[in-house]
């Protein structure tokens, strides 16, 4: 899922993420809140007419940037009381807040309200955190089941448990048995190792339906994506694509390209042979590492798109490799190749 934060993924239309054959896009609940606020979005029409976006849209709860941004913090029972990042105004976002807040913007799938607990953390400190989490994700599932709306959205509640294999268990397991339309396991890219990101996952997804999505968040890198697919994972989100792009850098199957790198200067070759976006059917390498050096906003937006294209032909790879069940030669043969910090072989 393309992420779009503020109500717009990042120098790209809505026209353009259709011609990319993007399905869903994703929001954010508390910048959403914050800026430009929901009476303007209520006005407008909620978030699909106010940006332009006739497509899906899942937004997350707002707990990751309660906890990553506002600038003071107060938990509580019912809820967060924080001062938001802009300007410090004191705000509150509870489970019933937070669904408010998201059945007005209109949202397709809404995130249960969950705290993300800081990585490292004790046992003793995600317990209680996961605990505080779970009833939290009660509230959200008791706030819909109130309304009366005949077509309400898609509920996915959120696995926490910190890096404990034991707490991670009994979150997927207690969140089973409530009953979601779909299952996220978060807290995961705060921090941690990858091999603690990846244990996250292993000690979640085997207790979590498998005819339910199952959806890590926040993630991730192009190898990490396959590597949660081998072990159960359906959705993404992730900003790298937009992210990087935006310094200069291209995703390609063998790792990424630097394109502020002199060695680019008279490459007349396209970012990655065969790709069929926009950017490498009519640019070459030289010419996106001109528009980079000099600035210009094309660049960035050329070099987007060609990134946002990657992630999700990446995703059609991967699904037609499981569909003909080739995908664990498909795994191999994409992380083996796949250089992560390093730069891609032309």
């Amino acid at each position: 899922m393309p992420v779009g934060t503020q109500g717009t993924v990042k120098a790209v239309s809505p026209r353009e993420l259709h011609e990319l054959q993007a399905r869903i896009i994703l929001g954010n609940t508390y910048h959403l809140f914050v800026r430009p606020g929901l009476e303007v979005v209520r006005k407008l029409g909620g978030l699909h007419r106010f940006m332009g976006w006739n497509g899906p849209i899942l937004t997350d709860s707002g707990g990751f940037q309660v906890f990553s941004l506002a600038k003071l913090r107060r938990i509580a029972e019912e809820g967060v009381y924080f001062q938001n990042h802009l300007d410090g105004t004191p705000c509150f976002i509870g489970p019933g807040t937070s669904m408010e807040i998201q059945h007005t913007l209109g949202s397709d799938i809404v995130m249960a309200f969950d705290e993300c607990p800081p990585h490292p953390c004790s046992h003793e400190a995600a317990s209680k955190s996961l605990d505080l989490t779970l009833r939290w994700e009660q509230r959200c599932l008791d706030w819909w089941a109130a309304q009366s709306d005949a077509n309400k959205p898609l509920l996915f509640g959120i696995v926490q448990g910190s890096s404990h294999a034991d707490l991670r268990e009994k979150s997927a397991k207690a969140l089973v048995a409530m009953g979601w339309d779909g299952y996220a396991v978060g807290g995961v890219s705060v921090g941690e190792p990858e091999p603690e990101m990846m244990a996250a996952v292993e000690n979640a997804a085997p207790y979590l339906p498998e005819n339910r999505p199952r959806y890590a968040m926040g993630l991730g890198t192009p190898p990490q994506m396959v590597e949660m697919v081998a072990r159960g994972i359906d959705m993404f989100d992730c900003v790298l694509p937009t992210r990087i792009a935006r310094n200069g850098t291209a995703f390609t199957a063998t790792g990424s390209l630097n394109l502020k790198n002199a060695r680019f200067t008279l490459d007349e070759a396209p970012l990655e042979e065969g790709c069929t976006c926009y950017a490498c059917a009519n640019f070459s390498r030289a010419y996106l590492r001109h528009l980079v050096k000099a600035e210009e906003i094309l660049g960035l937006r050329l070099i987007t798109l060609h990134n946002l294209h990657f992630y999700l032909s990446l995703m059609n790879k991967m699904r037609d490799a499981l569909q003909a069940g080739t995908f664990a030669a498909f795994r191999r043969e994409f992380v083996s190749s796949y250089r992560p910090h390093g730069e891609a072989v032309r």
